[in-house]
């Protein structure tokens, strides 16, 4: 069996995390989307395609033609032209069924199974709120067509972008849209007319990353799944409690003091006197300085706080160097929901609680305050005790 792995996309929504890598590289409890992919394939699919854009040197310095016993080949879309247009740049390598799942979404594998029980299938999952998705229309069990974004209620069940496909998808005949794309669902459309597509409705988990603030619920529902794992060194006056991974050569030093569910990478440094709170994530290469408190956060790889600052929900890129006494705001006064500045739109995150958004290799001066919701580029800088008001760009 094949898959079919789309990531050649350059994903505006989630910047600036994205400025300086894809969407499908993105850490979320410690491993990247498309490592949390591949993994769920493994035992189903021999070989996977991904097809690859925006960065494509990234993916492929990173997976090369192997993952844990699964060929890797990559085909490149050199014009991002829509859903439809992207897997079909991998049609000469497709041999008969196979899947496909979109390479910025985190799929189970129980879900696939599901699907791979049928021919053709279309998996869906039911939500409160369909009018943010392409929706599934269904007849008998069978799709009819997927509407995108429908203005009025006609189902709830969301299409997921998991699909099992076998080479017919590749006959259909597609007009560009007004945006000038090739989509995927009047693909879809037109095989249904011709063949049974089935719908399976998803039991496991389907985390979708739209925006920074995804990475956030998705890391949350990821680490609740973790098991005890310490493989580093934790000093006698440093305490542990419930489900944390602590990596390789990782040291937490005396007085710290960390609440899982929590992973820590290989080759960092925890306090003295760190709190750690529940579902945070914390990369390789990591240094956390004496009387740090973090909760609620992805950090990513080489990332240094300085002493006596605290982050909660926030979402930190590579090679932050954070100086002390640093804090994020994560908490309007007047206790709204948090919007967030995204391609020039206030757009509502739906969270009581969020920090900041922090792009790589962004160094931010001592006593450096940011208010909630607000984003930093990537390479940026603050000075001593800069109160960060607006998103830095």
């Amino acid at each position: 069996m094949q898959a079919v792995i789309l990531a050649a996309g350059n994903s505006t929504r989630t910047y600036p995390l994205t400025v300086t890598r894809p969407k499908s590289l993105l850490k979320i409890a410690n491993k990247t989307i498309l490592e949390h992919n591949l993994s769920q394939l493994k035992g189903l699919a021999d070989e996977v395609v991904i097809v690859v854009g925006y960065r494509k040197e990234m993916i492929m310095e990173k997976f090369g033609d192997n993952f844990e016993g699964i060929r890797i080949s990559y085909v490149e879309q050199k014009e991002q032209l829509g859903t439809f247009h992207a897997p079909l740049q991998a049609k000469g390598l497709i041999k008969g069924r196979f899947i496909l799942m979109m390479g910025d979404d985190i799929y189970d594998r129980a879900d696939i199974e599901s699907c791979l029980k049928h021919d053709l299938c279309v998996l869906a999952k039911k939500v409160p709120d369909p009018s943010r998705f392409g929706v599934c229309v269904l007849k008998g069990g069978n799709i009819l067509e997927i509407v995108e974004k429908p203005e009025m209620f006609i189902s709830d069940l969301a299409n997921t972008g998991l699909y099992v496909f076998d080479k017919r998808i590749f006959d259909a005949h597609v007009e560009k849209t007004k945006r000038g794309e090739y989509e995927i669902n009047d693909a879809i459309r037109e095989l249904a007319r011709k063949a049974e597509i089935r719908c399976e409705v998803a039991k496991g988990r389907w985390l979708s990353i739209c925006y920074p603030w995804d990475i956030l619920s998705a890391n949350e529902i990821l680490l609740n799944n973790i098991a005890n794992d310490i493989r580093g060194i934790v000093e006698p006056n440093a305490t542990i409690k419930g489900n944390v991974v602590i990596g390789e050569n990782t040291t937490v030093k005396n007085g710290s003091y960390i609440e899982g569910p929590v992973t820590i990478g290989s080759n960092c440094t925890i306090g003295p006197n760190c709190y750690i709170r529940p579902c945070t994530s914390i990369g390789d290469n990591c240094r956390i300085g004496n009387g740090v408190e973090i909760k609620n956060c992805v950090i990513m790889d080489n990332v240094h706080v300085g002493h006596l600052s605290y982050f909660g929900d926030s979402v930190i890129g590579n090679g932050v160097n954070i100086g002390a006494g640093s804090i994020s705001a994560n908490l309007r006064h007047d206790n709204q929901p948090i919007k967030v500045l995204v391609k020039g739109q206030k757009v509502e995150t739906g969270r009581k609680k969020l920090g900041t958004i922090i792009g790589d290799n962004v160094h931010l001066g001592i006593k450096t305050a940011i208010y909630p919701g607000r984003k930093i580029w990537a390479h940026k800088s603050t000075v001593p005790a800069e109160v960060v008001k607006s998103d830095i760009v």
